[in-house]
């Protein structure tokens, strides 16, 4: 608990920090510090900082080290927690520290392969091209000649996570048990996922994987490129990648001189994001400029797969159902997709959400498309969880701050241009295969096969409690005992013409089951 000394003295470390870069008031208001520690902001001895509070927190966890940086990143997600203003500043959080000594990487390396680093790469440039909060990247050249990347984790940067890991776990106890209206947040579940995402960024043959899979995904699009991994100088804490090369993708005057195509580039960033959200189902969620490069064909080539996301195929609906309601106007269908969904507890009044979701819908209609972020309206949607007791939907937040990122790119290239317009024949394609009539009924046919081979343990567990029903002395009428026999022997000669039959032996047994219990 947050009543051992130490874990207070530390607490009391980080809130003079924040206090120091006025940046307390974000998190005071949120309910995620005490407010007597807000007061600490009065006595400290300020420095020079931004004037919004979202970019002074940003600063703050820039002083506080990785974890603080980590975290920052995450509220960059939680405009329902920190709100849109805030979050979109700390979306624009700069992972970057000082780098660590060029002899601690060649002690890394040498640890992970046990064998000299002259063994591993013919050369290695011992100043990093990048350095960030959790590793730093050497360009190199193996011993077979192979241009390459190592990304190369910080010294004891596991140790570091976990004694902030167990500080935040306790935050979050703490949370939960003072303050019973923000479980709807779920701040332990939240914390548990952040100390998860954050064990694997810490082991690089995850994210050696993650850019194994978004490659597979991508064979054959021209438009979209994932480096190599280099699977045999790839461990725990060493990560090799062929080496690219390519222009940043949000300076549109540097792809114009030499000869990219500013539009195509906006092309297939639009096409890659769509396949990877709805049609994958896997997408990049740090698609940050830094980590896109655009070839000289104009394809986007892909870097850094530390931070992914996932979204099942019912989340993957879900959010096509809402999006084309949304676009549409039909805010009974934004609402009832929610319902349906379980993201907004059933003793909410529908009615009241289908007015709150034409609040944030109708400024929208009517505006020309390129001025339309569907990010921001996510965002916007999100704002309503403490009004609706809506629980946190953590895979949709992370999309949602991918949305915003990539929006904000596609402006960068072309501002008359929505990124969304450009996927549209990719978007009606998806919508008429799975959300049109024909998928409807092709998904209600996947639905009962899958519940036609059900059926055989279905019937079993039926044999065995109607014996227990039988021992136990619960008799059941004599037409229902005949009906039921029927339906168990077409069940065994003709599964497809007895679906209505096992049907009605599934019900039959619930109430068997329930005549038991009672």
């Amino acid at each position: 608990m947050l009543d051992h000394p130490r874990s207070l003295l530390r607490l009391m470390g980080i809130a003079a920090t924040l206090a120091r870069h006025d940046a307390l008031s974000p998190l005071v208001a949120a309910g995620l510090l005490p407010r007597p520690l807000g007061m600490l902001q009065w006595f400290a001895k300020r420095e020079a900082t931004p004037s919004r509070p979202g970019q002074r927190l940003a600063q703050a966890c820039v002083a506080l080290g990785p974890t603080f940086i980590k975290a920052g990143q995450l509220l960059s997600t939680r405009a329902d927690l920190v709100g849109e203003t805030v979050a979109t500043d700390m979306a624009a959080l700069q992972d970057r520290l000082p780098p660590f000594p060029f002899a601690e990487v060649k002690a890394t390396i040498e640890e992970a392969f046990g064998c000299p680093i002259d063994a591993v790469y013919r050369s290695i440039d011992p100043v990093p091209v990048a350095a960030a909060s959790i590793a730093q990247v050497h360009f190199a050249e193996t011993i077979d000649g192979e241009l390459v990347a190592i990304k190369v984790l910080r010294p004891d940067i596991e140790s570091w996570f976990a004694r902030d890991l167990r500080l935040f776990a306790l935050i979050a106890d703490s949370l939960e048990r003072v303050r019973p209206d923000l479980k709807r947040l779920k701040p332990r579940l939240v914390v548990e996922q952040f100390g998860k995402d954050l064990r694997f960024e810490t082991d690089l043959r995850f994210e050696a994987a993650a850019a194994a899979e978004l490659a597979e995904n991508f064979v054959g699009d021209p438009g979209f490129r994932v480096p190599k991994v280099d699977w045999r100088r790839t461990a725990k804490r060493v990560l090799t990648l062929e080496r690219v090369a390519g222009e940043r993708v949000d300076d549109p005057a540097t792809l114009v001189e030499t000869g990219r195509d500013p539009r195509k580039v906006m092309e297939n960033a639009a096409n890659a994001f769509f396949n990877q959200v709805f049609r994958d189902g896997f997408f990049h969620a740090d698609m940050h400029p830094g980590n896109s490069f655009v070839a000289e064909d104009n394809a986007i080539i892909a870097i850094d797969f530390g931070i992914m996301g996932r979204l099942d195929r019912e989340t993957r609906y879900f959010l096509a159902d809402m999006l084309l309601a949304f676009l549409t106007g039909n805010y009974r269908k934004v609402a009832e997709v929610h319902f349906a969904a379980g993201y907004v507890p059933p003793d909410q009044s529908i009615e009241a959400f289908t007015q709150a979701c034409r609040s944030i819908g109708e400024p929208l209609l009517g505006r020309p498309l390129q001025e339309i972020s569907v990010g921001r309206l996510l965002a916007q949607l999100f704002e309503l969880t403490k009004t609706f007791q809506m629980e946190t939907q953590p895979q949709l937040l992370l999309l949602q701050k991918s949305m915003v990122v990539a929006e904000g790119v596609g402006r960068r290239l072309d501002p008359d241009v929505n990124m969304w317009t450009l996927a549209r024949p990719l978007i009606e394609d998806w919508m008429a295969e799975h959300r049109g009539p024909l998928a409807q009924v092709r998904q209600q046919a996947e639905s009962l096969l899958a519940t036609l081979e059900r059926a055989p343990r279905v019937i079993e567990k039926l044999d065995r409690v109607m014996d227990e029903m039988a021992d136990g002395g619960v008799k059941l009428h004599p037409a229902t005992v005949k009906a039921l026999a029927n339906a168990l022997e077409q069940g065994r000669s003709k599964p497809l013409l007895a679906a209505g039959w096992y049907v009605a032996a599934i019900l039959l047994l619930l109430l068997a089951m329930a005549l038991m219990g009672a």
